[in-house]
């Protein structure tokens, strides 16, 4: 189930935590029958494991104008190590690129994207990603709708 040193509470806590991060340290604490202080210290020793690596509101994608989300797999010509890298390091840097996934298969990468429209998503296309070094091919495919989309991993 979970790796490490992690006990009843510990995963209770993970749970809550990744069903709503804005639980304050006395909603827990009430919810698991804990002291605040027995919470605090241990959502601070989670951190510092890095079993939470960090604490982030999730956001209407469509309320920003990111309506349009594609996953582009993408084949580089090289695949040594420092060819890799420098895709990585340069692919992220891209604000359209919410996720950038090294995978086994017939594509060395998939990246998940999210752009305003298909004209925008096109301009990232031509302008950013298509500059880049060691690019084969890339294969996009468009979301069309999002049945369900999680981010608590169960536990």
């Amino acid at each position: 189930m979970v790796q490490g040193d992690l006990d009843k509470v510990d995963v209770q806590i993970l749970r809550l935590l990744q069903q709503d991060a804005s639980f304050t340290n006395k909603e827990i604490a009430l919810k698991l029958h804990k002291s605040i202080a027995t919470v605090h210290e241990r959502i601070r020793r989670l951190k510092e494991q890095g079993y939470i690596k960090k604490i982030v509101a999730i956001l209407d994608r469509k309320k920003i104008d990111r309506n349009l989300i594609a996953f582009s797999h993408v084949l580089l010509k090289e695949h040594t190590a420092d060819t890799l890298v420098k895709f990585e390091t340069e692919v992220s840097k891209f604000p359209e690129v919410m996720e950038c996934l090294q995978m086994t298969g017939a594509h060395d990468f998939i990246l998940r994207i999210a752009t305003r429209d298909m004209d925008a998503y096109h301009e990232f296309l031509r302008n950013k990603l298509a500059t880049l070094p060691n690019i084969t091919t890339v294969q996009s495919y468009f979301v069309l709708s999002e049945p369900k989309s999680e981010t608590a991993y169960p536990i």
